[in-house]
């Protein structure tokens, strides 16, 4: 058996650091991304609050089966679900769903429409993309004038869908059955957010707006709301699920990416494409030396670096085959100080991690290179 074939496969996020701010879900969205090489940092930006004793969903639903909507909304297979286990406990539950019984239903999604199906109901339509702008845009298109609409919201108000029914003339009945809140233990996305900002993070996935919002108003909090906005502009990759979900980042002013089909798995296959394109890759001794982000492929092998060493890296491979000053590196070090010493050590240390020392040649009384190959020498030379 030759090297290439002995060569373990590392997954195609091996080396990157992705930030989950999820509540829901997050160990699904977690096993994915560790599946594929990850590293994994878990901060729930909200809670997920159900409202079972709630008297606004108890109201909602007393007023729903005293007067039949004409169309109800389903959003979530979570929130449908809890809605008609929360009127069951009120006993409720089957005169709930005989008023839906005759009611048109529209569900959002696969996962929706198999939750309304589950409790005895029938969906009149749902649409392909999972999209609350696409059901939004059927029922405008048929016209809501006079109709009475029962909207199943899904932890908050939904933007600008309830105010464009009431705007067509429709009648519309929110049924909040859960509600987002700020996280018990604020700790987690402290850290997220502190490492974001240090760039510790390569991406961070957002798969509800509440939640993007909430780390966005946790940030401007503690006064790091500028830098966040850099960070998730230039080095942090923003991963939505979904163009609902992006809306409070792009209202500051931040692109993020999104799959085409607004699911988990199509967000880890987004991730699996974009970092490893966004990473440094050059020829250096010989060797292909692809920079991620709290790692080193070298020829394939995966080198995990100490955060001091990857500081060091990423200094010389910004002017990849020119003399960095110790200096400039000792900058690089964070809190380093004044110590020249500490970048000899975190250079010993950079190049026992890569495994292979002539990657970074030692320029006497000068400082230290990247031992770019001759071949690339010009299309490096611009530094």
């Amino acid at each position: 058996m030759d090297e290439e074939e002995q060569r373990p496969d590392h997954g195609p996020l091996a080396g990157f650091t992705v930030g989950v701010t999820a509540a829901r879900r997050a160990d699904e969205l977690g096993a994915l991304l560790r599946r594929r090489g990850a590293a994994v940092l878990h901060a729930p930006a909200l809670r997920i609050v159900p409202l079972a004793d709630d008297s606004e969903l108890l109201a909602a639903t007393k007023d729903i089966i005293r007067q039949a909507p004409d169309i109800a909304v389903a959003t979530t297979a979570i929130g449908f679900r809890g809605w008609v286990e929360a009127a069951d406990g009120w006993g409720l539950g089957e005169d709930l769903l005989s008023r839906l019984g005759g009611v048109r239903i529209l569900a959002r999604g696969p996962k929706v429409k198999g939750a309304v199906r589950a409790a005895g109901l029938t969906e009149e339509w749902s649409p392909s993309s999972e999209s609350m702008a696409e059901v939004l845009d059927r029922l405008l298109e048929e016209g809501v004038e006079g109709l009475r609409i029962a909207v199943q919201l899904h932890g908050e108000p939904l933007p600008g869908f309830v105010e464009a029914l009431r705007v067509g003339g429709a009648e519309v009945v929110g049924v909040p059955v859960y509600r987002w809140m700020p996280p018990e233990d604020i700790a987690p996305v402290d850290r997220l957010l502190d490492a974001a900002v240090a760039r510790g993070v390569d991406a961070v996935t957002f798969t509800s707006a509440p939640a993007a919002a909430s780390l966005l108003s946790r940030a401007e909090e503690r006064g790091l709301l500028t830098d966040l906005l850099a960070a998730l502009g230039h080095d942090v990759l923003p991963a939505c699920v979904g163009p609902v979900t992006a809306l409070p980042l792009q209202a500051r002013g931040v692109d993020t990416v999104q799959p085409e089909r607004f699911r988990l798995g199509p967000l880890v296959q987004l991730l699996c494409q974009e970092l490893p394109g966004r990473a440094r890759a050059l020829p250096v001794a010989g060797r292909r030396v692809e920079i991620r982000g709290h790692a080193v492929l070298v020829d394939g092998d995966l080198r995990p670096v100490p955060p001091a060493g990857m500081s060091l890296l990423r200094a010389l491979a910004r002017r990849p085959g020119w003399v960095v000053a110790r200096s400039d590196l000792l900058r690089a070090l964070p809190g380093s100080g004044r110590d020249e010493h500490a970048v000899e050590t975190a250079m010993a240390r950079l190049r026992t991690a890569l495994g292979t020392p002539k990657l970074i040649q030692t320029v006497v009384k000068r400082g230290y290179r990247l031992a770019l190959d001759p071949a690339a020498e010009t299309k490096y030379a611009d530094g």
